[in-house]
């Protein structure tokens, strides 16, 4: 890829997809920005997935795709930057490059079904979903233009969120605190209640303060509220009570976090919070939470068992079948796993002891 010269004035980084995926380009961002200072680096992503790099610096502005107008979107976009990447192989993100950039780059699936997205763009790199790390396939695009991988995650908070995560956890700040993220968004991540339950009365043995997180989303808020009613002492539950900024700061100051495959979870890692991520069906090579100071050339994780890499140690559930890399046992989001609901809690504070033996 020789066609970029010189630091482009405008480019655009294009991720349509889940916001899991919106926060894992924070590394590609970061080598663009790295490289390019005075670049103007903007986003393009769905609605309801913008606020996750909101306080991300290397970011100028986020757009979000509308919900409708497509075609005046369409003008608005038309050879807009001078530099356009589509971290994706789908149709959308590849035509959205197309229409943005005056040279398109992206991620592309081989074959013939594939040739007339590879025909947008100027260049491409293969898009390999299985024995490629998120984090690594993003990269490669930074070493199509002969830029350095950086693998920060660069968040930043204000003085103000610091006062209002005071003001909703009146206790941070003044002691360790355990962070729980009981609820992925589909039932095949979610490991049981009882197990939850054991592990938080765990941590309040050791004297930690079990913090709770969670979304705004009514039926997630209705979970973790049943969840903090049970447990006595009563945890601090803040689901739906922070902004994403708000979250990574009361992440980075956490004695220790536990969440399953989400993107809580990879936030948690990227802060460099002493992080037990659940792992069942998912690839842990692929989405396994890139562990803060780890520089990999594929990735930090094996496909199989229980593994400490840095701050991060990922907790896989038993079976010869793990990990499946299917939607569930049932082969849809809403359906149970079983190697994680016959994931122990005593795996899982063993884990967290070890991370917590380390000190913080």
């Amino acid at each position: 890829m020789n066609r970029v010269k010189e630091a482009p004035k405008r480019v655009l980084v294009i991720v349509t997809r889940r916001i899991g995926d919106v926060l894992l380009t924070a590394p590609l961002i970061r080598s663009l920005k790295a490289a390019w200072p005075s670049t103007r680096i903007d986003l393009l992503v769905f609605k309801g997935t913008e606020g996750i790099l909101a306080g991300n610096p290397d970011i100028d502005r986020i757009v979000v795709v509308p919900g409708a107008g497509h075609w005046r979107f369409a003008r608005q976009l038309w050879r807009k930057y001078d530099l356009a990447i589509s971290t994706s192989p789908s149709d959308r993100p590849t035509l959205y490059a197309w229409l943005a950039g005056k040279i398109r780059i992206g991620v592309m699936t081989a074959g013939f079904k594939s040739a007339w997205k590879r025909a947008l763009l100027h260049a491409c790199v293969p898009f390999d979903n299985l024995d490629l790390h998120t984090v690594v396939q993003n990269l490669l695009l930074a070493d199509m233009l002969g830029l350095p991988r950086r693998f920060e995650t660069p968040i930043t908070w204000s003085a103000q969120d610091e006062a209002s995560v005071s003001e909703v956890f009146p206790g941070f700040g003044q002691g360790k605190y355990a962070v729980l993220h009981l609820y992925p968004k589909f039932t095949y991540k979610m490991w049981p209640l009882d197990q939850w339950q054991a592990l938080a009365r765990w941590l309040n043995e050791r004297g930690l303060t079990v913090v709770l997180t969670g979304s705004g989303d009514a039926e997630e808020k209705n979970y973790v509220s049943r969840f903090a009613a049970s447990l006595l002492p009563s945890p601090v539950n803040l689901a739906g009570r922070l902004d994403f900024s708000q979250l990574a700061l009361l992440l980075q100051r956490a004695a220790l976090y536990v969440g399953p495959d989400t993107v809580t979870t990879h936030l948690a890692a990227a802060m460099g919070a002493p992080t037990v991520a659940l792992f069942g069906p998912s690839n842990p090579v692929k989405w396994g939470p890139w562990p803060r100071g780890i520089e990999a050339q594929q990735s930090p994780y094996l496909l199989r068992g229980t593994q400490s890499t840095g701050n991060v140690v990922l907790v896989q559930g038993a079976g010869a079948c793990v990990p499946c890399l299917q939607e569930g046992c049932a082969r849809h989001v809403m359906s149970e796993s079983v190697c994680l609901q016959m994931l122990p809690a005593a795996a899982v504070i063993a884990a967290a002891g070890q991370l917590l033996s380390q000190g913080r």
